[in-house]
């Protein structure tokens, strides 16, 4: 299994320096290992392995080994590893709320300031990873389920429309909030998801080219 390490972690490292804000990124690196583990649990769970593991200024990122036969095997309109993504995908964000409820019911012997910056950190991760956004997991779960529903050409279609969509919506509202948080933070984390729709946007750019390439040759 490969583990891999983006450099932009360690500029994210010092920018919560400087922000003084290092204790809440320590705290939402832990909680997005124990996010990563609820998708590694599930992937597990469904037979799949790992292949790769992914250490992200946001976070970690598991990729599993595909079997030929969940291409092969139908559901609906998609197939059986649509199916197989999106509980993957759940799973993530199900640990992040797991926690939270810890955190709230049971009588753990912490600070009290530690235990709301748990949550806080929980909250965050999950409502992020919920972004309708490819490939993070609400994208994940969307895109699945439209493949699921539609075929796989309308849901890429979609999602591409739908991340777009709300990167811009997400770059208004956090300009309102630089201003008003005076925080740098918030920018460094609009440039991050640019970059991902960016990168997502080329990729469907050439899907689309070979999807006319395969209809014109029919």
């Amino acid at each position: 299994m490969r583990i891999r390490i983006h450099l932009k972690i360690f500029l994210f490292i010092l920018l919560f320096c400087l922000t003084k804000q290092i204790e809440i990124y320590g705290l939402l690196m832990l909680f997005a290992f124990f996010h990563e583990l609820g998708h590694l649990g599930m992937g597990l769970l469904l037979g799949l392995k790992p292949e790769s593991i992914t250490i992200m200024p946001l976070g970690l990122s598991i990729a599993f080994r595909t079997n030929p036969e969940d291409y092969n095997e139908k559901r609906k309109r998609g197939t059986r590893l649509a199916v197989r993504k999106m509980l993957i995908a759940i799973a993530g964000p199900l640990t992040n709320i797991v926690f939270i409820i810890l955190f709230l019911v049971l009588p753990l012997k912490l600070p009290e300031q530690t235990r709301l910056h748990c949550i806080y950190a929980n909250i965050l991760i999950g409502l992020f990873n919920l972004l309708p956004i490819y490939p993070l997991d609400g994208g994940r779960i969307l895109k699945n389920i439209f493949h699921l529903t539609s075929g796989l050409k309308i849901a890429n279609r979609l999602m591409y429309q739908i991340s777009n969509s709300t990167v811009i919506l997400l770059t208004a509202i956090s300009s309102i909030a630089i201003l008003y948080f005076q925080n740098i933070a918030i920018l460094f984390i609009i440039v991050y998801l640019w970059g991902l729709v960016i990168s997502e946007n080329k990729k469907y750019q050439i899907k689309n080219k070979v999807y006319d390439l395969l209809e014109k040759s029919v």
